[in-house]
């Protein structure tokens, strides 16, 4: 069975706001994250992950993008 790779915040989204939200789920959790595409238009991500190290690695990212004025 393949493994699923896990997508990026920045495949979406190249400014974020300032806050993001984690949800908790019994067989994994979301990250939902907004900001401002390439082409300068609003946009919400909402991320799959199954485990808590995908989460922090999508926490990290978040945290180094350049943030929406």
């Amino acid at each position: 069975m393949k493994k699923e790779v896990m997508m990026k915040i920045s495949d979406k989204i190249l400014k974020v706001n300032e806050s993001f939200t984690i949800n908790m789920y019994d067989n994994g959790f979301m990250l939902e994250i907004s900001g401002r595409s390439s082409d300068e238009e609003w946009v919400t991500s909402k991320i799959l992950c199954s485990s808590v190290e995908e989460v922090i690695s999508l926490v990290k990212e978040a945290i180094s993008l350049p943030r929406n004025d």
